[in-house]
């Protein structure tokens, strides 16, 4: 394999940008091994186009939209056995404590039970401190789609938190 001009700029690009996609990927499919799967298809497909390169300042949102339509494909069919959208499960009847403390596995199965579009701009917005702006920018939306996903998909989570710490808080009925 030769190390011409086009494989050095590959390299650059997966030492500038693996981590960031790596937890990006992890937090969109919530598996290691997936995320680890998707980055490599992510940087496949920045060789195969890196041609297609226009702008240095965008590549980060290059990247972003290759990873997330490889999601995309990759996980379609699981999508399609989903239970019901999170918007049509009623609201609890009980919030959850303050104290409540919340573990990562708690976190990530809320996660990927959201829409993609929600998750992407929560996951950019909290866990990788992207602005609007950035995250706008990487996805390739308004700012006004990005503050909107971000509302709905944060409202999404609470009540997908709060009935899993209801679940937890309240005992289980007595058998009669």
């Amino acid at each position: 394999m030769s190390h011409g001009p086009a494989q050095n700029a590959v390299t650059d690009l997966v030492q500038q940008h693996y981590v960031f996609l790596y937890r990006f990927a992890y937090r969109l499919c919530g598996s290691s091994h997936d995320a680890e799967d998707l980055t490599q298809q992510a940087f496949l497909a920045a060789q195969r186009h890196h041609d297609q390169i226009r702008d240095a300042g965008k590549v980060r949102a290059w990247l972003v939209a290759i990873l997330r339509n490889a999601y995309r494909r990759s996980f379609r069919r699981q999508a399609a056995g989903r239970p019901l959208p999170l918007d049509d499960i009623p609201e609890p009847a009980l919030e959850p404590p303050d104290d409540q403390p919340l573990d990562e596995a708690q976190l990530q199965a809320a996660l990927a039970e959201l829409p993609e579009e929600f998750r992407s701009v929560i996951v950019l917005y909290y866990l990788e401190q992207l602005s609007y702006r950035e995250i706008a920018e990487l996805l390739e939306i308004p700012i006004g789609t990005v503050m909107s996903r971000l509302s709905r998909g944060k409202a999404a989570l609470r009540r997908k938190l709060a009935l899993h710490l209801e679940s937890l808080v309240l005992p289980a009925s007595p058998a009669s």
